[in-house]
């Protein structure tokens, strides 16, 4: 996770999404739902939004839907932030003033983040050579070979390089720009946007896109199901592989397969997670001493904590923790 930083300057607050016909109506959602909507228990200072045109007059978007804009590519002037959400295409060539108007932000200092397929309007731009950018990866070998003088990241949810960031698939996305709230006005705020998404507030941008097998089975949900939900509500306890296999009326080699199968991952890395995810809860929502908030955790002592907290979030718990407090009570 970055450092904490300061909130946006007022005048970086604008928003503006792309829209062009043929447009991806879910990752053109994304940028709406994340960074449109009015959110008045944010106070006076959240994101501004605008949505600028590509194409003249009325367009349509993928599903049927026409749709009229705030204005042209005149917008990205004022924008501090400039969200790609998706493209039409790998080989449909990006027009010349899109490329234009992208460079002129880029050195204005203006952020450009791109969803999905909209890497390769970056990519055109020439806004990430030299630089990591990843995408879905469905269009990996495309970009690879298009664009080579790219340090592509696989396998990520998404990449943040400052200025220029990029997501994998259209889902990820979500991650993403919940990931630039994080960034913009920490933790408590991102958490609060999530909570009305109904999604997960952090998703690590390096997890995997592809978990083969996530969705197990209706037999294997009823068995795997129950050991989630009691690991969920007492992540401190303790999980040893015998203990969760007899629950689950299975071996332990068993118990492996299938848990790894249903999750992607293993018992012990899932509780892992588990238990940072409610360190983090914890470290948000009040000035807990940090041994207290080991315990309750499942880590047992605070040195153990912070070496697993700084691994993953690469930040102390006690630095997270007057970030997350020092921006809920404001500035």
């Amino acid at each position: 996770m970055p450092k904490p930083q300061v909130r946006l300057p007022p005048a970086d607050r604008l928003v503006v999404v792309l829209a062009y016909d043929g447009l991806c109506t879910f990752e053109f959602g994304v940028a709406v739902e994340i960074f449109g909507l009015p959110r008045p228990e944010m106070g006076a200072d959240w994101y501004r939004f605008a949505v600028a045109a590509l194409d003249p007059g009325p367009m349509r978007a993928e599903g049927g839907v026409r749709f009229l804009v705030d204005g042209g590519l005149d917008l990205l002037d004022q924008a501090g932030t400039i969200v790609v959400p998706g493209w039409r295409g790998a080989e449909i060539p990006v027009p010349e003033a899109l490329v234009s108007a992208l460079r002129a932000a880029a050195a204005r200092g203006a952020r450009i983040l791109s969803i999905c397929s909209g890497v390769f309007v970056l990519a055109a731009a020439g806004l990430l050579d030299g630089r990591r950018a990843t995408t879905h990866w469905r269009h990996a070998e495309a970009l690879a070979i298009r664009h080579p003088g790219i340090r592509f990241t696989p396998d990520v949810l998404y990449v943040d390089e400052g200025a220029i960031l990029t997501s994998a698939g259209s889902a990820a996305g979500i991650d993403l720009c919940l990931h630039l709230v994080r960034r913009d006005f920490g933790p408590v705020a991102a958490n609060r946007v999530a909570r009305r998404l109904v999604v997960p507030p952090h998703r690590d941008g390096g997890q995997a896109q592809i978990v083969m097998g996530a969705v197990p089975s209706l037999h294997e949900a009823a068995r795997i199901g129950p050991l989630l939900d009691a690991m969920r509500a007492n992540p401190a306890g303790a999980w040893p592989v015998a203990h969760l296999a007899a629950r689950a009326g299975m071996s332990s080699r068993t118990l492996l397969r299938r848990f790894s199968a249903a999750t992607g991952t293993t018992p012990a890395r899932w509780l892992l997670d588990l238990r940072l995810a409610r360190a983090r809860d914890l470290l948000e929502q009040a000035d807990h001493p940090l041994q207290a908030v080991a315990e309750a955790a499942g880590f047992t002592t605070a040195a153990a904590l912070r070496q697993q907290f700084r691994r993953r979030f690469a930040v102390t718990p006690s630095a997270y923790r007057e970030s997350c407090l020092g921006r809920s009570r404001g500035p």
